[in-house]
């Protein structure tokens, strides 16, 4: 699974996510690409579970790029422990993406194969994605 080798600081704070995304909103590698609708927190286990889908539907043909990377640690405090004493530790890796961010990008396989790869691993996604593609965008 994806995480840091290492980091500044152990622990973040949460923060807000506002606007757009303008870094990584267009193709840049491949042909098509799931493109992030709104707000939302992809953790390093669901990268990979999209990433895997998209391997999977496209029968490993053709060219795959993550353009994500999980670099935030989201802390989770221990079941049944009362209020106070704390932040809870590091428990997972998580992406902020805002709307617009494109996760992934495919090349060297058909339309049909690539838009349903990218559906399907958008499916996955705890947020609204949307397929495009680069003739879409000229």
């Amino acid at each position: 699974m994806l995480s840091p080798k290492k980091v500044k600081h152990r622990k973040v704070m949460k923060g807000r996510s506002r606007g757009a995304a303008y870094r990584g909103s267009s193709l840049a590698f491949g042909d098509y690409g799931l493109k992030a609708m709104q707000v939302g927190n992809m953790t390093a286990r669901q990268i990979e579970a999209a990433r895997i889908t998209i391997s999977r539907t496209m029968k490993r043909a053709g060219k795959m790029w993550i353009k994500v990377f999980p670099d935030k640690p989201m802390t989770k405090k221990p079941a049944e422990v009362r209020m106070g004493k704390g932040k809870g530790s590091p428990e997972f890796w998580v992406a902020k993406i805002k709307p617009g961010r494109i996760l992934y990008e495919v090349t060297g396989v058909d339309e049909e194969t690539a838009r349903k790869a990218l559906k399907l691993a958008g499916d996955k996604l705890p947020f609204a994605t949307k397929v495009i593609s680069k003739k879409e965008t000229l």
